[in-house]
């Protein structure tokens, strides 16, 4: 009996904690929280909205052009998950130059804009030739992010 209480104890508040959010400051000092559906919104919604005003950036005609300044840095990579990558010929060179190909055009038309890496996958996402594009890398394959193998 009191292995039947426990299991159902601990499965009662493993459910209560997957409902939680978690609150969360951005570096601007605005509070927002994190829901477990994977939305979010400001705590202190009047200030947030007259922030959003006031930082508002003009729109672009295509919702998935790049808007990047002329003298844009890539971010920089790990250098150790790099170096193990050479041997499966996965490293950023080659990734980028599967983009270039895929997308028509050269290696320096295609900027890195963001990434989350790992060694086993990563999720790059370029601008390539003006349009925003996502690959994935699972082990060595590297795949756009809305096909599938």
């Amino acid at each position: 009996m009191k292995g039947v209480l426990s299991v159902l104890l601990f499965f009662v508040t493993a459910v209560i904690f997957a409902q939680k959010g978690e609150i969360i400051k951005t570096e601007d000092g605005r509070r927002v929280l994190l829901k477990a559906d994977y939305t979010w919104e400001y705590i202190n919604g009047e200030d947030s909205v007259a922030y959003a005003a006031a930082q508002e950036l003009p729109k672009s005609t295509d919702e998935n052009a790049c808007n990047l300044e002329a003298d844009y840095v890539e971010p920089k990579l790990d250098s150790k998950i790099q170096a193990q990558l050479k041997r499966g010929r996965s490293t950023m060179e080659y990734v980028k130059k599967k983009v270039a190909k895929d997308k028509n055009c050269t290696v320096a038309d295609v900027l890195l804009i963001s990434f989350s890496e790992q060694k086993t996958r990563a999720v790059y996402r370029f601008c390539a030739n003006g349009s925003k594009v996502t690959y994935k890398r699972i082990g060595n394959s590297i795949i756009k992010a809305s096909t599938l193998f």
